[in-house]
């Protein structure tokens, strides 16, 4: 499968990685959509829920800016950032004013979609849910966290998520759309626990996922999160996915060749190693390495490379 007119793909997840694969989908000629996490309950998006009731704006606000021109200057108002201090310190102009639009418009989805119109993004970001979820997850030695951010800070790493609430939070019918609809769908790369589940733990997502005409893939982060996913390989962030409800429906993952280009510094390669492959394998997928880092700052995806790893995949 090969972008353009009229074939539609979706990332899903939050965090730093979903704007590169964004950008990655768009210069491949796809009609693409972004479906992102409503968990997010720290830094200004944080303030902003507990302050004015809005849902977190900040993974929306990062996708719609990687759909549109950097360049522009309202992209780079989008992305100001107030210096720390006062009671404007640490927020981003962008997250402000997507809760000012959402507030005009009438409601969160309607305030991304005039944001969207403000940017010019050549895409849609579509919140996996609009209710107001609550993050919990189980650590190895079985002690509860509650909250997105005490999560993702947890010193110890972690085996399970799910939301406070007693049933699953309801799924934003355009994004159950999207997905159903998709020629492509890419996970991650992101927060394994943070970022990326959290979209699943909502109702209809995963039955979505499984539906998906086209091919899924799974992008591995390149190093692990001290704490979050700290001595996990590519295997075990796979098997994690598949244990909350994902089995069967991830066709490709692709991972970073940690053998043939060791990540190096400080942080903890995601090893996937010939061992680490046949277990994935073994689980129903294909398996694709390559050298995916970026140079300058190995804990992440390189754009250009995850750009070509993904056109050879998809």
């Amino acid at each position: 499968m090969t972008g353009g007119s009229g074939h539609r793909a979706v990332a899903v997840g939050g965090g730093t990685g979903l704007p590169k694969v964004l950008t990655c989908l768009l210069d491949m000629g796809f009609e693409t959509s972004a479906v992102v996490t409503m968990a997010d309950d720290g830094g200004s998006s944080g303030a902003l829920r507990r302050e004015l009731g809005v849902l977190p704006p900040g993974d929306a606000r990062n996708c719609l800016v990687a759909m549109a021109d950097a360049d522009l200057p309202i992209s780079q108002l989008f992305q100001y950032r107030f210096a720390a201090g006062g009671t404007l310190g640490g927020h981003s102009l962008g997250n402000l004013m997507i809760a000012a639009l959402a507030d005009i418009e009438g409601g969160f989805p309607e305030g991304l979609d005039a944001a969207s119109a403000m940017l010019g993004a050549r895409g849609r970001v579509l919140p996996s849910t609009l209710e107001d979820v609550v993050l919990t997850a189980h650590d190895v030695d079985g002690g509860l966290v509650v909250g997105q951010a005490a999560v993702a800070t947890s010193p110890t790493p972690i085996s399970w998520v799910a939301y406070t609430c007693a049933c699953r939070p309801a799924a934003y019918p355009p994004a159950l759309e999207a997905l159903r609809a998709a020629d492509v769908v890419v996970i991650g790369p992101g927060s394994l626990y943070t970022s990326i589940l959290p979209n699943f733990l909502v109702d209809g997502m995963q039955e979505a996922l499984a539906a998906v005409p086209g091919t899924v893939v799974y992008v591995c982060n390149v190093a692990n999160q001290r704490g979050e996913t700290i001595g996990m390989d590519a295997a075990d962030h796979l098997v994690a996915l598949q244990e909350h409800g994902l089995a069967g429906a991830v066709d490709v993952v692709l991972v970073h060749d940690s053998e043939g280009h060791p990540v190096g510094g400080e942080a903890e390669a995601v090893f996937a190693g010939p061992a680490v492959v046949e277990r994935m394998r073994e689980r129903g997928v294909r398996v694709v390495r390559a050298d995916l880092a970026d140079p300058a700052d190995p804990r992440h995806h390189d754009a250009l490379r995850l750009a070509s790893a993904l056109r050879e995949v998809v």
